[in-house]
Parts: C-alpha cells; structure tokens; sequence
C-alpha cells in the first residue's frame, strides 16, 4: 500500500510564507506526477501545481509568482513553497500522485488526508 502525509501547514498572516511538504511511502517503483490541489470551505476543489519527474511545472493563474512546487525523487517528497500569501489561499491542501506499484501494469493516484492553511487578514 502508499501513503502520502502533509506536513507543514497553520495559521499565518497576510503576505507571509509556508512550506508544506509531502512524503509518500510504502511499497513504489516509481512515482510520475506530483500535484499539490486545495478546497477551500464552501468551494470546489482545485488544481494548485503540479510538478513531473522530469521537473517540468505548472501552476495554477492564481498562485503563479507565489508558490514554487519541488520534488526530491531519491526521498519521494514533493513541497509546495507558498510566499505573499493571500486570505483566499485559506483551504486544506492536498498532496498527490501517480504511483506505479512493484507488480502493477500502470500508474495509479495516490492522495493525501490533506493539512490545513490559514491566513489572516
């Protein structure tokens, strides 16, 4: 089985920054995209960034310039560096990602429980 754990997220202040980051572990071959989405309370989830293997990003309009996705994959982690935070940007974060598990023909997605950002206005 996978498992992927948030860590990282809290309470913080208009304009200031969070790093949150993501473990997967348990029994993987390898791990293709990562993403990063968010729900904010009463609102539909959403896609926040994504990073492949390879490196390649991309991100959502509305955190382009403030957020930096990153991936370690000898450790699989996946961070999502967030800076000029913005009281919209309140939601549970999840991390995720495309697992290929030893004895399986294809990829599958793997989701954490999520970990909660806060910002203040």
């Amino acid at each position: 089985q996978v498992q992927l754990v948030e860590s990282g997220g809290g309470l913080v202040q208009a304009g200031g920054s969070l790093r949150l980051s993501c473990a997967a572990s348990g029994s993987i071959f390898s791990i293709a995209d990562m993403v990063w989405h968010r729900q904010a309370p009463g609102k539909q989830r959403e896609l926040v960034a994504t990073i492949a293997r390879s490196g390649r990003t991309n991100y959502a309009d509305s955190v382009k310039g403030r957020f930096t996705i990153s991936r370690d994959n000898a450790q699989n982690t996946v961070e999502l560096h967030m800076s000029s935070l913005k009281p919209e940007d309140t939601a549970l974060y999840h991390c995720g990602a495309d697992v290929l598990v030893p004895g399986t023909p294809t990829y599958m997605a793997y989701w954490g429980k999520g970990i909660l950002v806060t910002v203040s206005s």
